[in-house]
This record gives C-alpha cells, sequence and structure tokens, in this order.
C-alpha cells in the first residue's frame, strides 16, 4: 500500500546535466537539454515535473500561476509554487491582463527563487483569454511591451514568454509580438503554432514558428504537434529552433524526453513509473486527492493497452490505493498474456 509520507522523494540528488555543455542560455542561465515539458494547467504539477525532468526533461515550467491568487492569496496556491531543488532551471509561469498586478506578483514570487519568470501570452481558454490574459494579449501589443518593459527593469531574474500565433486568423501578428518582447527584455519565446481561435484543434504552423525564429535574436522554443521522436528532429530541422517544448504528447509517455516512442517502453518499465507517480502524487496531494487526480494520467499511460470499459469504470471510481494498482496490473499484463 503506497502511503502518504513527507515529501520523501525531496532527496532524490538531481539528475546529471542532459549534455556537457548548454544547448542555449536564456539570460545567463544554461539549459542543458533540448527537450522541455509545456506548461499545462492541471498537468505540470511538482510530481509530473519531477517524473520529466528525471526522464530528461532539460527545465521545468509550473502550471501557470494568477497573479490574483499571488496577491490575495489562495488555498492551493502554495501547490503550484512547490518545486524541487533537481527541477531547476524552474520557471514560474504567470497569467494576468494588468501590467500592475503582474509587476507586483512577479516581484514577489521572485523572493521564492525561481530561475526564471515567464509571462503566459498564450493561453487560449475562455476565462483566461476572454478576460484579456494569456492569449488575450496578443490583441494588444502596447500591453505587452508596458509588461515586458516593467519587469524587465525590475527583476533580476530573466522574464520570459509563450506565446501563440495571433489571436485568430486575420490577426497572426506573431512576428510583431516577437520582436516587441525581443526590444522590451524577454528572454526567450516559447512559440505554440496555432492561434487562439484554434485552441488546440488543426495543425501548428511549423513555417510561423520559423519566422518567429528568424524575426529575434533571442531563444525561440519550438511547441505544436510533436508526439514521436521522429516529430522532435523534424521541428527542429524545420523551425531552427534549439529547443522543443513538448505538451500532450508527454502525458501517457514521459518518456519522449528519454527520445522513446512509447511502443520502446517496456511494460516493467511502464509499472514502475506508473507506481512512481501515484506515490508522488499521493505524497504530495494525499488521499483521497493524490489518487482522483492521478485518474486523468492514468487513462493516457494504460491507452496502448486493452481495457475494458469495466476496468475502465473502476480505475474512475476506487479510491483504494491497492484495488487501483491491481487493476492496473491487471489491464497489462492482460494484454501483455493475449499478444
Amino acid at each position: 500500500m503506497i502511503k502518504k509520507t513527507s515529501c520523501h522523494f525531496s532527496m532524490f540528488p538531481p539528475p546529471p546535466p542532459l549534455s556537457p555543455d548548454p544547448c542555449f542560455f536564456i539570460g545567463s542561465i544554461p539549459i542543458h537539454g533540448d527537450l522541455i515539458l509545456a506548461p499545462m494547467d492541471g498537468y505540470s504539477d511538482q510530481p509530473f515535473r519531477t517524473i520529466c525532468r528525471e526522464l530528461g526533461s532539460a527545465m521545468s515550467y509550473t502550471e501557470f500561476i494568477n497573479t490574483i491568487d499571488v496577491l490575495n492569496g489562495h488555498p492551493y496556491l502554495h501547490e503550484k509554487l512547490a518545486f524541487q531543488p533537481a527541477e531547476r532551471p524552474v520557471v514560474y509561469q504567470v497569467f494576468d491582463n494588468d501590467p500592475g498586478r503582474l509587476l507586483e506578483a512577479s516581484l514577489r514570487l521572485q523572493e521564492r527563487q525561481p530561475d526564471i519568470i515567464d509571462v503566459n501570452l498564450g493561453c487560449s481558454a475562455r476565462t483566461v483569454s476572454g478576460r484579456g490574459a494569456g492569449a488575450g494579449l496578443l490583441k494588444e501589443p502596447a500591453k505587452i511591451v508596458a509588461i515586458f518593459q516593467a519587469l524587465s527593469h525590475a527583476l533580476r531574474t530573466p522574464v520570459t514568454a509563450k506565446i501563440r500565433l495571433g489571436w485568430d486568423e486575420t490577426s497572426r501578428n506573431y512576428r510583431q509580438v516577437a520582436r516587441l518582447l525581443e526590444e522590451n527584455g524577454a528572454a526567450a519565446i516559447a512559440a505554440h503554432g496555432r492561434t487562439r481561435a484554434q485552441g488546440l484543434r488543426g495543425k501548428a504552423d511549423w513555417d510561423a514558428i520559423a519566422e518567429i525564429r528568424q524575426a529575434v535574436s533571442i531563444p525561440v522554443i519550438a511547441n505544436g504537434d510533436v508526439v514521436t521522436v521522429a516529430d522532435i528532429e523534424r521541428i527542429k530541422a524545420h523551425t531552427g529552433c534549439p529547443a522543443v517544448m513538448i505538451g500532450r504528447g508527454a502525458v501517457g509517455n514521459p518518456w519522449i524526453f528519454s527520445r522513446l516512442d512509447r511502443k520502446q517502453v517496456s511494460q516493467d518499465e511502464v509499472l514502475r513509473v506508473i507506481r512512481t507517480h501515484l506515490e508522488r502524487m499521493i505524497d504530495f496531494y494525499g488521499v483521497p486527492h493524490g489518487l482522483i487526480w492521478f485518474r486523468k494520467h492514468i487513462l493516457r499511460y494504460l491507452r496502448p493497452y486493452s481495457m475494458s470499459a469495466s476496468i475502465r469504470q473502476q480505475l474512475l471510481k476506487t479510491e483504494d490505493v491497492g484495488e487501483f494498482l491491481g487493476l492496473v496490473d491487471g489491464a497489462i499484463l492482460q494484454t501483455a498474456t493475449s499478444r
């Protein structure tokens, strides 16, 4: 039985550098690797980040952080801000539509000693972009200038941005936004190859990411439609970017950071990582929340296996860790023996 403990995994040693020399720098921060886990709300928490970091992700972006929560307090804020020393370089990603709040919150967050602070200019969710934050800021280039002028002058840590190509197909202003970011102190840009209107639909425009890379001299991290190892090399060659950010493609396959497609991962390794990931979720969130919030991960981990509707329903309902792991073992072993 997995029980909640007191963050025992905090004692894990930091992983060795992924390359003897940095692949690139963000400001003065060396990045020893070219693959990075994307900041995903509800997914890129400390347990999942540590799994991906140990498998090869070169840095850790937090889930996005609402500056209003930083300034006014929020009962779960500490969970979004927590990170392990082995995760460094660590990036706090913040969002808001107000330059003053972004500055004040970033100054407070800087006291927690992240390596980088990133401003979210890409979230397409209506609750965020609809109030002018996230991708909503792409409609207001002057406000982006005000934000980055303020943050780059006031903060000691490098300031970066994650962007989309524009609000919609009629306003793809990514080249303008990229140049404004560089001119006003941004140390790097992560570029997702879709507009806000696309959400996660359609095909990511790698040509546009290449244009961003050519428009600025700061590092550009390519993001969008990377789900296989072959995609990693294709997007790097296509865009000329020094690094690749992987989001949905890493959920259920964190081994992509080890440059392994899921079909290359052994059954024993899948079981090991599932157990480790679940243990860290319970250690971090407690019972039953750690198990409940792990459910979205287990469905992706088990996607390659034959799983009956009955087992799926039991996995989504049980709050008993032993029963949950027994169902996982059964789903994997049943598929293995039927081949």
